[in-house]
């Protein structure tokens, strides 16, 4: 989990993958990125009561440099890595759900799943709030995946000229390889969308998404061997993500 200045929300974020740690074995690494609120207070005050909280600080280096620190302090013994962004919800049971598609087909290396979009999140419930308008798709988020550790180590480090899309990026990335991997139809994320979104800053959002898109092309023309990425993401039009 990436962190910069997110105090507002990281608690509720960290609480949503804490409730999911009766049934699976999860140890939660959190990078704050040279925040100058109190984000790294907030985390603190979760790591008092719940040890699988790890809390690492450095100077601000971009989402990209944040999540490139959190893979290097992965455990050996970690078997699979997801991600969460610090102001969005994982719902109760995703990683049960599909860690056992994991035992069910030992050649499985991926599960992709749905996100929804939130304008207004409950965070008590941990759910969109009875009046927020929502938006359910399988969208670009590294959030809905769960990785098997060999992918990610074959996959690399996240590239770090990126500023936004870097998500975008390393899914390409993943999806070239041509993984074993299975869609699930069933929602990972709440993705909360809220005045201080990244993605609402949708001129850089969109220049760097079509960055990672040809970057993928000079790739897969030099390499023959990538495979190309096809009907796995659903790419809604600006105007129907602009609703929330």
């Amino acid at each position: 989990m990436p962190v910069y200045n997110r105090e507002r929300y990281v608690v509720s974020a960290l609480r949503s993958l804490v409730r999911q740690r009766d049934v699976v074995d999860i140890d939660i690494i959190v990078i704050d990125d040279g925040s100058t609120d109190g984000s790294a207070e907030a985390v603190r005050s979760m790591m008092r009561e719940t040890p699988c909280i790890r809390l690492f600080q450095q100077a601000n280096m971009g989402v990209a440099g944040a999540r490139n620190a959190g893979l290097r302090q992965l455990p050996p013994d970690a078997g699979f890595v997801s991600f969460l962004d610090s102001d969005d919800i994982s719902l109760a049971g995703r990683f049960e759900r599909d860690l056992a598609c994991f035992a069910a087909d030992p050649r499985l290396e991926l599960t992709y799943s749905l996100m929804t979009l939130a304008d207004l999140i409950d965070d008590e419930r941990l759910e969109p709030a009875a009046d927020s308008r929502t938006m359910t798709l399988r969208g670009i988020s590294l959030s809905t995946a769960v990785f098997s550790r060999g992918l990610v180590d074959r996959t690399g480090q996240f590239d770090e000229d990126f500023e936004q899309a870097e998500d975008t990026d390393y899914l390409l990335r993943v999806f070239e390889r041509g993984p074993n991997y299975e869609l699930l139809d069933a929602v990972a994320i709440y993705y909360r969308r809220h005045a201080g979104n990244v993605t609402k800053e949708h001129g850089d959002r969109v220049r760097n998404h079509l960055r990672a898109i040809h970057k993928s092309m000079r790739r897969r023309k030099a390499d023959p061997s990538l495979h190309e990425i096809q009907g796995i993401f659903e790419l809604k039009s600006p105007a129907d993500w602009q609703m929330l």
